[in-house]
């Protein structure tokens, strides 16, 4: 059936803008390697006029360069053409792949949009301040715990600074009047000594003789 009416079994697929960029860089590149040989010739056709002098095969040569150089200027001028439809294509193609990631950018914003709301919606904000209360009634009970078992039992609530800065006072100066009871009894002969200490002036004999008088 198809081949009766003319139809093809597939149609191509439309080419992209990425394949006309593509396209369009191929051409430049082909006039480009035409341009570098029509340099060539016109490099030849100079040197050729350079040896020759004026008359019929110099200005044959001349007329020849002349078209060569009006061959490269049309070349040049295409390539000209074809760099500005390459930019304009390739911003093109810039601004539709930014403009998808925007677009993409937004999906995932909705997305989440959606989870988050659906997550939310699933929190109870009064649930959570009553916890928070909750919390607040047991951290100051504990603190209430804390301070009842760190009470001193023996030590009355309210003491009087000054009558505890008066004793002090009456037990220093005690303590001036009397003075030192170890310094009053380094004189003293322990009561674990029978005979009273040895002068260092006195003479064994002088020991013996005291003896014996006692």
């Amino acid at each position: 059936m198809n081949r009766f009416f003319g139809s093809s079994a597939g149609k191509k697929p439309k080419p992209s803008l990425q394949d006309a960029i593509n396209s369009t860089d191929a051409r430049i590149s082909s006039i480009e390697v035409k341009v570098k040989k029509l340099d060539g010739e016109l490099m030849r056709y100079k040197e050729q006029m350079s040896k020759l002098r004026n008359g019929p095969g110099k200005d044959a040569i001349q007329q020849r360069a002349l078209r060569t150089l009006k061959q490269k200027r049309m070349y040049e001028a295409q390539i000209a053409q074809l760099t500005q439809q390459t930019f304009n294509m390739e911003s093109a193609s810039l601004t539709t792949e930014n403009l998808r990631n925007t677009m993409a950018t937004v999906d995932a914003m909705q997305v989440a949009n959606r989870e988050l709301r659906k997550q939310y919606g699933k929190i109870d904000i009064d649930k959570i301040e009553n916890i928070h209360y909750d919390m607040e009634d047991l951290l100051e009970q504990a603190n209430e715990i804390q301070e009842s078992l760190g009470r001193s039992y023996a030590v009355p609530d309210e003491i009087d600074e000054a009558e505890l800065e008066a004793e002090l006072d009456a037990l220093e100066l005690e303590v001036e009047e009397e003075g030192p009871s170890y310094l009053a009894d380094l004189n003293k002969v322990p009561d674990f000594i029978d005979e009273p200490p040895v002068e260092m002036g006195e003479t064994p004999h002088r020991q013996e003789a005291t003896k014996i008088t006692g």
